[in-house]
């Protein structure tokens, strides 16, 4: 099955364009405010550079971020979540390199000022104590931007329930568009889980996700019935790739997949899933 092009959804980006550019002028002000009471006179304009570039490498740092939550969701239970801790040292010495390297960059090479940034460990732990509330807050806003714009997607027509293919018709592969324009192919016994996203399905394969323009339902009659079972009205799970199922809360289920993620399997679907596997007490 070969997907659409998606034209490029900039809410994202230009939510986090808008944020980072508030933070930079609130933090500017800040900075030259304590200055001053320090009796430092600070001109504006030299405090907005050393904050720039703090916020220009957090920019450039937030694809990471999302690899980190795609890769390692905190839903994936305490494993993860001591992962996603402990990612905030090489951010924080990324964050820390990265803005000392603008700083000489735009002070000594444009400004031909002599400028000195030395990365000592007193400066190194300076840092990471200012990046540890930095690091968290934004990934709480990852996750948090990354919920909304897949609750409120673009209205289409509501498409239809799509009948299941015969048996000889279910495709053991798809074509799948990655960024750049290249097609790959992902054969579909590697799917671990699938996600609903508005009008497109995530398939989650090992490390990677890919986004097809496809709704679950419909997606859900192109793959085997045998191998592939709708669990919750926003997931179908490969059977072959559940590691382990718990009783939740409210009567769910709580899936937990080989690769960490974790699912709710709904009241609504557990008579399906049962009878595909069996859940002995």
């Amino acid at each position: 099955m070969t997907t659409p092009e998606r034209s490029f959804d900039w809410r994202l980006p230009a939510v986090w364009a808008v944020l980072l550019v508030i933070s930079t002028v609130a933090q500017t002000y800040v900075y030259v405010a304590d200055e001053t009471r320090r009796g430092v006179a600070l001109a504006f304009d030299r405090a907005l550079v050393i904050q720039g570039t703090s916020h220009l490498v957090i920019a450039a740092l937030l694809p990471a971020l999302y690899w980190l939550q795609r890769r390692w969701p905190a839903s994936g239970g305490l494993g993860n979540i001591l992962i996603l801790g402990l990612a905030v040292v090489p951010f924080s010495l990324a964050h820390t390199a990265g803005m000392g390297a603008l700083r000489l960059l735009w002070f000594n090479a444009i400004m031909g000022e002599a400028y000195k940034f030395p990365l000592t460990l007193d400066r190194l732990a300076y840092e990471f104590a200012k990046d540890v509330v930095s690091y968290g807050m934004l990934s709480v806003g990852v996750v948090v931007l990354g919920r909304l714009f897949r609750r409120a997607p673009a209205p289409v027509p509501a498409a239809a329930p799509a009948e299941p293919l015969p048996a000889s018709a279910i495709p053991e592969r798809f074509a799948v568009r990655k960024r750049g324009g290249r097609e790959v192919m992902v054969e579909v016994a590697d799917i671990d889980w699938v996600e609903a996203s508005g009008n497109y399905a995530i398939l989650h394969v090992g490390g990677d996700t890919f986004e097809i323009r496809s709704s679950l339902t419909k997606l859900e009659g192109e793959l085997d019935p045998r191998r592939f079972v709708r669990v919750h009205k926003s997931y179908v799970v490969n059977v072959a790739r559940i590691a382990e199922v718990t009783p939740w809360i409210s009567g769910d289920w709580r899936i937990r997949l080989q690769d960490g993620a974790e699912v709710n399997l709904s009241r609504r679907y557990r008579q399906r899933f049962e009878a595909l596997v069996p859940v002995r007490s």
